[in-house]
């Protein structure tokens, strides 16, 4: 009897120690696979680089200009596609629309230092 006593107790602890981590990923795959909102900005990348010791992101910032003349208002984003970045690269001094989705609640910056995901580029002539 005292050998199934321990062998429950075993089970227990094993559920008390996964159950955590398994909701931990639950939640992190919910928050990166759906995104509270969508939508596009348009601007000048004037920063944009790799970042990051052992998760590597990249990571930039949008100059928005509503009116010649005026401040510029800043929209910060990560990119996790590199084919996404490439053409980020590829663009840097010209006007882009970058098209995004937000993602609230993302546990750790390992997966970006934003909640704004750019996933496309287009120039703007």
């Amino acid at each position: 009897m005292e050998q199934s006593t321990q062998r429950r107790w075993g089970w227990w602890l094993g559920i008390a120690l996964l159950a955590p981590i398994g909701l931990f990923a639950l939640y992190t795959w919910l928050v990166l696979n759906w995104s509270y909102s969508s939508g596009e900005r348009a601007g000048f990348v004037q920063k944009f680089s790799n970042k990051g010791w052992v998760c590597k992101t990249w990571e930039g910032e949008l100059a928005m200009v509503s009116m010649p003349g005026t401040m510029s208002e800043k929209f910060y984003f990560t990119v996790h596609s590199d084919a996404v970045a490439a053409n980020i690269n590829q663009s840097l001094g010209k006007k882009v629309t970058l098209s995004y989705e937000q993602h609230v609640g993302v546990p750790t910056s390992c997966f970006g230092d934003t909640e704004y995901f750019v996933t496309g580029v287009r120039v703007v002539e």
